[in-house]
């Protein structure tokens, strides 16, 4: 009976965890214009698509670590936005956050901080200075040198490839001719061959069968 109380009761937990992670954005209209976009304390791991006529946000207390870079570039009508009371990880994927904070601070309501790493636990992301970010222009060179070159080593053995097939292709068909015209020249040697080879052994018969008188 225990066992099944206690089953139940994580069955219900889970139905109402899966349902808070799954709930939608509230969203309301605005007497002046515009939608109130309410995404505050739903678990949310990553920011959803807005709206394009967004003018208020709402986004605390959830899960988000980062935001996608462009979330907010065709969200142009922005008038209040709360990011706060997320656990965002200020690595090189939070720079297109800062670079919109530093934009856009008259309309941010409380400044986001960064949760991890350590080095920078509990600072506002808009006090990260470029020089932060030093590195991640450097392993975005590097990222680009390197499907750069991942591109074209895969060009060149296609090319390759293409090359080959092509190759072996001419080489069947050129051993196809050279069977054919073996098999044409030993029939033209069998054709060729002399039939008159035969024809001693006939003329000596007809001579021996000759009567003599």
């Amino acid at each position: 009976m225990l066992s099944s109380l206690t089953l139940a009761v994580l069955l219900l937990l889970a139905t109402s965890s899966a349902h808070a992670i799954h709930q939608p954005c509230l969203c309301s209209a605005l007497p002046s214009g515009g939608l109130t976009v309410n995404c505050s304390t739903l678990n949310l791991m990553e920011l959803p698509s807005l709206p394009s006529d967004t003018t208020e946000l709402y986004v605390e207390d959830n899960l988000l670590t980062t935001v996608t870079p462009g979330q907010f570039d065709r969200v142009v009508s922005l008038k209040k936005v709360s990011l706060s009371g997320n656990p965002f990880h200020c690595d090189c994927r939070i720079q297109y956050l800062r670079n919109w904070l530093l934009k856009n601070r008259a309309i941010v309501l409380k400044e986001p901080v960064c949760v991890s790493p350590s080095s920078v636990a509990q600072k506002a992301i808009t006090e990260l200075s470029d020089d932060y970010f030093s590195s991640c222009v450097l392993a975005s060179c590097t990222d680009v040198a390197y499907n750069t070159l991942l591109g074209v080593t895969l060009c060149c053995v296609l090319v390759l490839l293409l090359w080959s097939y092509r190759l072996a292709r001419r080489s069947t068909f050129t051993l196809y001719i050279d069977k054919r015209h073996a098999g044409f020249q030993a029939d033209s040697l069998r054709s060729m061959k002399p039939k008159h080879r035969r024809r001693p052994h006939t003329e000596l018969s007809q001579m021996v069968s000759v009567p003599v008188f």
